[in-house]
């Protein structure tokens, strides 16, 4: 019986350990940062559609997430990430490197100017979108592989 238990509580463990090595892989880390901006840009969305009233702290929040993001995602794609855990990253990141850390440098410097002169209303968060969409779309028209 106490044998049973061992083994159960082992193969968890197992489990867990290979789930917790996964969320650190690159690939893993990516996807979950554009999940987040996913997030941020419907909320902000929602707002410009007229669908969610205008909030200022769900604005910023949405900018920040956005600007953080930028920043950080370009070192998320070592050499060796470039398959899988179903990345949609194209072979074109690594080898026009310099290109996709300006596209998302450009991203982050627009979220950070938006962020200096806060959208005030529904109107200015349409527009914000109007600076920041053409971002998402230039990089993903290039650098990820839809599956």
């Amino acid at each position: 019986m106490k044998f049973r238990i061992l083994a159960t509580a082992a193969a968890l463990a197992i489990i867990g350990a290979s789930a917790v090595v996964a969320a650190d892989e690159p690939q893993v880390v990516r996807a979950q940062m554009m999940k987040k901006v996913g997030g941020a840009m419907g909320a902000l969305s929602g707002i410009a559609k007229g669908e969610k009233p205008y909030d200022a702290d769900v604005v910023k929040a949405s900018l920040t997430t956005m600007s953080e993001v930028a920043k950080a995602f370009p070192d998320q794609f070592p050499a060796g990430s470039e398959t899988g855990h179903d990345t949609e990253a194209s072979p074109k990141i690594w080898e026009q490197m310099d290109d996709f850390k300006a596209k998302a440098a450009k991203f982050g410097a627009d979220a950070d100017a938006l962020l200096a002169n806060l959208p005030a209303d529904q109107a200015a968060v349409g527009a914000a979108l109007g600076t920041i969409g053409p971002n998402c779309g230039g990089c993903h028209e290039v650098y990820r592989v839809k599956k």
